[in-house]
């Protein structure tokens, strides 16, 4: 067997997809489940395999430990965007993408700040105590939740739950076992959502999803609960991997974060280099090839699950000098952490905005942060899709 027929089997840990680029595009893989799967990791072909029909997003139900899943909650969980093509895929997008064009941003922006603000003022209250803060649970993770609950409009009083749904569901996806109770309750809170919404609607993003279905665009029940899942995880998960992501890459080198301190104009270009370097997805939504195929040299039959690696793609040396270290001053980033094609992330500019503030605002309000712990000390969850620390503690008075 040759270096590229050999199986790497991935583990769900951090060095997984780093080292794949090798000895060609296309690497065969077994997930951590034992399902075998097919992975892309260079970034033009991770790039023109995020734009193959041939590659859909339906029919993976058999490639994860679903089966005590309900039929119910199955078609509940499993009809969002990303998990169907074109035209259903056109026709829900277009739906929900007015709620997230740069221009409708933008006014969430003073909400953010705002929200931001509140979070740091209770941080305020460890630093004087001289607590050590975790920044995950304090900062990164309740901030994009809240975020998304309202503007989605549900209860922000649910926001623990919802964290741990979403964290439970993103690290369960090619796990050796499948969270299928906190999917269930998951789903079935949504349920229970879409029903109140229906009766009292509000002027959020839910019951116009739902007004949009029982008017001319329709959104069948299972489409209502499935988007409001993936806005739910999404929304949640991605931008807490950015934020805590971008705060560790700047705490781990505290001259990184005075710079930025005294040159907040250069966050925006950090915060494309934290998306490139320690993107918050590591891989694209997993595909199912719909007819034998010859992908970048691979022999992929019908029917294999093929996976894009956006984190191996945003560190392709051939597309990106010196691609494994961190560059403040990088002047070029064509990174692809939020995909690419019809699938790119609508949330991406909420996302920006989001760390944007975050980050920013933290540094001014915290100038003396620093580390409580060796950086290489702290953990990073596990998972093949999404790429986030489990804890970031700091010492806010440094």
């Amino acid at each position: 067997m040759t270096d590229s027929q050999a199986v790497v089997e991935l583990t769900g840990g951090p060095q997984d997809v780093l080292t794949l680029h090798h000895p060609g595009p296309v690497r065969r893989v077994k997930l951590p489940n034992g399902v075998p799967a097919w992975l892309v990791t260079r970034h033009a072909e991770v790039r023109e395999a995020l734009n193959d029909l041939r590659l859909s997003n339906r029919d993976q139900d058999d490639w994860f430990d679903q089966g005590a899943l309900s039929p119910q909650v199955k078609a509940a969980m499993n009809t969002s965007m990303l998990r169907i093509d074109p035209p259903d895929h056109t026709r829900m997008r277009k739906l929900a993408a007015k709620a997230f064009v740069p221009r409708r941003v933008e006014t969430l922006r003073p909400r953010v700040r705002q929200l931001t603000g509140d979070l740091l003022d209770q941080l305020d209250q460890l630093a004087a105590a001289g607590t050590v803060a975790d920044l995950i649970a304090k900062y990164a993770s309740p901030l994009p939740v809240q975020v998304m609950c309202e503007l989605l409009g549900v209860a922000v009083e649910d926001r623990d739950s919802y964290r741990h749904w979403a964290d439970a569901f993103t690290a369960g996806v090619g796990a050796p076992v499948f969270p299928v109770q906190e999917v269930t309750d998951f789903v079935e809170h949504l349920r229970g959502l879409v029903a109140h919404r229906r009766a009292e609607p509000d002027d959020a993003l839910l019951s116009a999803l739902i007004a949009a279905r029982d008017e001319t665009d329709r959104l069948s029940e299972d489409e209502l609960i499935s988007t409001a899942f993936l806005f739910l995880v999404a929304g949640h998960e991605t931008t807490t991997n950015l934020i805590g992501n971008g705060i560790y890459m700047l705490l781990r080198v505290p001259e990184r974060a005075d710079r930025i301190r005294a040159h907040p104009e250069e966050l925006e270009r950090a915060i494309e280099e934290f998306l490139r370097y320690e993107g918050p997805v590591t891989g694209a939504a997993l595909r199912t090839a719909t007819c034998t195929m010859d992908l970048f040299g691979a022999g992929v039959a019908a029917g294999d699950l093929v996976i894009m690696s956006l984190r191996a793609a945003n560190r392709d040396g051939s597309v990106f000098s010196e691609p494994d270290e961190f560059q403040l001053d990088r002047d070029r980033s064509p990174h692809l952490a939020f995909g690419h094609g019809i699938h790119f992330c609508m949330g991406a500019p909420l996302a920006r905005v989001e760390a944007e503030i975050a980050i920013g605002d933290f540094l001014t309000r915290f100038p003396q942060a620093r580390l409580a712990v060796a950086p290489d000390t702290i953990q990073w969850r596990p998972g093949i899709l999404t790429r986030g620390l489990a804890d970031l503690p700091v010492a806010l008075r440094g």
